[in-house]
Formats: C-alpha cells, structure tokens, sequence
C-alpha cells in the first residue's frame, strides 16, 4: 500500500504540474551548445515562455508528455516514496527515542531515489522527446511519436531495451540528489516542527511548511543534473545507440561549460523552481493526505472487528 500512495500522491501532483514541465524542458534546451547572446532567445522567462507555447502550439501544447510524465510518477514517486515510508517504519532512521537521524535520513532517501531514477528513466526520456516537439522548435530533432506505445515502440526498435535506458545512471544520479534533498528537508521539518510545538493543531499546515522547504531543497540542488539529463536524452542518436552530440555525461559537462558557461548549467532555473516548487508542496501533502485518509480507514475497520 506505501507504493500505491507514493504513486497517487506523485500522480495528483503531476497533472496539475506538467505544464511548467513542458515550459522547462524548452527553456533548458533553448540555444544548446551556443554562445551566450549567440542564439535567437525564443522563452525568456517562464509566463513568456508558457505564453508563447500556448499562442503558437494551442493551449493543449502545454500538457505535451503528460501520459509518460503521469508513467514518471506512478513509477518514480510510487518506489522512491514508498520505499522510504517502509524503512522508515522500520525505525532504521531513527534512534532509540524516536528522533531521526540526520545522516540516515539523507542516505536512505538519496539510494530510494536513486533506485527509483533508475527503473522510471525510460518515461523521463519519452517525457522529454514529446516535451521537447515544437512547431517553433530551438531544437532540430523531430520525432512525432503518435503516443507514449509509440514512442516506446520506435526507440526499441531503433536500439532496443538499452535504449530505452539511455541515460538511466545521470537520471538515477539527478533523482538521487533531489530526493535526499527534498525528503530529508521534508521529514526533517515536520520534526522539528513537532517537537517545538509549531502548528501542532493543524497536520495540513505542518506538510504544508515542509513541503515548501522541501522544494527549495530539490530546486537548489536538481537543476545542474536536470539540464544535463535533458540534454542528454533529446539528443539524437547513430545507428549504435551512441548520442550524437554527447558521449555521456562528463562530455555534456565539458562541452556545456566550454560553449554556454556555468550560466549554461541553470537555463530554466526559474522555471525549475516554479515547477518544482509546487510539485513538490503538491505530491508531499498529498502523501501525506492519503495517508492519514488510510490509517484512519484501517483504525475505522479494527474498531469495527472488535
């Protein structure tokens, strides 16, 4: 049941969020391998860039992906959450008077992200692909995948089942360091909150708090490895499945710092942060919500068979 509330928790925060996704991906992938000022700029900042895609595409263009970017979020948020909610039932995390560890806390919510990058990868690719699809497009790849099977269908096709994990360790390396960040700031909060008698009446409030402290976490620490994954995954690939423009990820690295500069590593950080920001407010108090909504519907069914 933890994994089922990970993934509605990170479902219902995924429709609501997938447009700044789409707004995102464009800006991150706007004059790539270009000098600064050497490229037209298309998206200048997030309500500009959500404007222009709506003005040009349709308005439906701005749930563009949402079907492999729900994928994400029943597979990614559903292991890495509750994964996470069963070690810490363990009482791993915590010590003998039920506080938590701090370095535990990162460790185990860094590895069930990582775990979790890991195996939801192939939808984070097919996201961005569909993402990425603009009729004013600054990227050159066109792809028109008729739907998320289809999308699947072609990249096996092309370069089989490794395609399909084609940048998986930079994306279990990018949800790895966002997780640690997000969940231990989460918990953490909630704790402190807690034990200092802070919103003590009002469990909403306290998510709330946490959730929001939470997203400035991942915010901060996810953007560099996002725009990298992005990257890496839009980019076209030879008849070996080898990238086109990028050996891996330390070759991304060196030729974004070599031609965009260190600016170049936080293109779409507004809108990074807009976007997750909310999400993740979004996903942690759903979580929470459901899981309050369970134990009390178990409480409810033991008191009834007594």
């Amino acid at each position: 049941m933890e994994f089922v509330l990970g993934s509605l928790a990170g479902t219902a925060a995924g429709i609501f969020t997938n447009p700044l996704e789409v707004v995102k991906t464009r800006m991150q992938l706007q004059g790539e391998l270009k000098e600064r000022g050497k490229h037209a700029k298309i998206y200048k900042n997030t309500i500009q860039a959500a404007h222009h895609i709506a003005h040009e595409e349709g308005i439906l263009a701005l749930q563009r992906g949402l079907v492999p970017f729900i994928g994400w979020q029943i597979v990614a948020n559903g292991l890495r959450l509750g994964s996470f909610d069963l070690i810490q039932a363990s009482g791993y995390m915590s010590n003998e008077e039920g506080k938590l560890i701090f370095h535990r806390t990162l460790l185990i919510s860094g590895l069930c992200g990582g775990f979790a990058g890991f195996w939801a990868s192939p939808f984070f690719l097919i996201k961005t692909h569909m993402q990425a699809e603009s009729s004013v497009s600054h990227s050159d790849s066109r792809r028109q995948y008729s739907s998320t099977l289809d999308a699947f269908r072609t990249i096996h096709k092309k370069d089989g089942i490794r395609g399909w994990f084609r940048g998986s360790l930079t994306c279990m390396f990018r949800t790895a360091s966002g997780s640690s960040s997000q969940l231990s700031a989460f918990v953490l909060a909630k704790e402190y909150m807690r034990e200092n008698g802070l919103l003590q009446n009002s469990l909403f409030w306290q998510s709330l708090v946490g959730s929001l402290i939470g997203g400035i976490a991942i915010s901060i620490t996810m953007a560099p490895s996002e725009l990298i994954l992005t990257r890496l995954y839009n980019q076209e690939t030879d008849a070996t499945g080898r990238g086109l423009l990028y050996k891996n990820s330390f070759d991304c690295v060196k030729k974004i710092m070599q031609t965009e500069g260190i600016p170049g590593f936080f293109k779409g950080m507004e809108a990074t942060f807009i976007r997750m920001g909310p999400h993740t407010i979004l996903s942690l108090i759903f979580w929470d919500i459901f899981h309050q909504t369970y134990e009390s519907f178990q409480e409810e069914r033991r008191r009834r068979n007594r």
